[in-house]
């Protein structure tokens, strides 16, 4: 249960979940993700009859998917208004009696349910941004794991120099492997150490072949599970997929049942925002409803997976 802690307290939570030594959301990397599956998750519902439209529409929907709620109501400086607030107060049943906005143009206080009404996307008041910085934390690490594996890959050996011009010739043999040419041919004197040419042996150079390269977690691999943790987050927010990972062919039965579990908790978000959306169109005469997007796609028995 959601509970207000001061900040060593968030910190120790926060360090037993995430350990401190992981630095998995503190990045570009993590920023990226966290606003495509933002985006990701907004498409998948629909808004009809709203009354704002354009930026103010934008900041409707970053709000709820990001706070959860906000407070509908009219005033003679702004109209017709939605703001992000903080609830307040508890009647017979523990729901909110007051909301109180914060903004630096308005600084009031509003009666639920006399002259406010609260839109919300959960049952919980708690948003979905949770599920967003699960995936993306998970999505900005496997990011940062296949960019390492396509540098890696592109270095096949491991080779020893005898001397410092063989240190060279090997540096500029990376180079030339990096820049993607499939041959490099060195002369193999620059390699050779002062004992070697003294006794005529002609070894210097020693190769280290990858030969377990096909057993160890290539980017192929890597790939394959950034797209399953897509597939598990459109799962999560009502997106219809099917398990690419399958190989065999997918029968009628499985592909319904994965559309299905896969509208579980959009269903959930959708009747939420039409109920609370009911009452704010009663208040102030309004016809707003909202649906999922893929409400009814249907997938088909006749779908292979490679």
């Amino acid at each position: 249960m959601y509970a207000p802690f001061n900040y060593n307290k968030c910190n120790i939570i926060d360090g037993t979940l995430t350990p401190s030594a992981v630095k998995n959301c503190n990045n570009a990397t993590f920023a990226y993700w966290e606003r495509a599956l933002f985006q990701r998750a907004s498409y998948s519902i629909v808004m009809t009859d709203l009354p704002w439209s354009g930026s103010v529409k934008d900041f409707l929907f970053w709000a709820l998917f990001r706070s959860g709620y906000v407070a509908v109501f009219d005033t003679d400086n702004y109209g017709l208004s939605f703001q992000p607030c903080t609830l307040t107060g508890f009647d017979f049943y523990y729901q909110p009696v007051k909301a109180i906005v914060s903004n630096p143009a308005l600084q009031s206080e509003f009666t639920i349910g006399e002259d406010c009404e609260i839109l919300k996307l959960t049952p919980d008041y708690m948003g979905i941004w949770d599920i967003i910085y699960r995936y993306a934390s998970k999505l900005a690490m496997i990011d940062s794991a296949i960019d390492m594996s396509i540098i890696n890959n592109k270095f096949a050996f491991a080779i020893a120099a005898g001397s410092k011009s063989g240190a060279e010739a090997v540096k500029k043999m990376y180079d030339k492997i990096n820049s993607g040419e499939p041959l490099v041919v060195a002369d193999k004197s620059a390699f050779l150490t002062e004992e070697e040419i003294r006794t005529g042996k002609d070894n210097a150079v020693r190769l280290f072949e990858r030969s377990n390269l096909k057993q160890s977690y290539l980017t192929t691999d890597q790939l394959a599970d950034q797209k399953t943790i897509l597939r598990q987050f459109d799962e999560e927010i009502g997106i219809p997929s099917i398990p690419y990972e399958k190989k065999e062919r997918l029968t009628q039965y499985e592909s319904e049942s994965n559309v299905t579990a896969s509208q579980s908790r959009i269903n959930v978000w959708i009747d939420t925002l039409n109920e609370s959306a009911e009452l704010i169109n009663n208040m102030f005469n309004l016809h707003m409803s909202f649906k999922s997007r893929y409400k009814d796609v249907k997938s088909k028995d006749n779908t292979n997976r490679a």
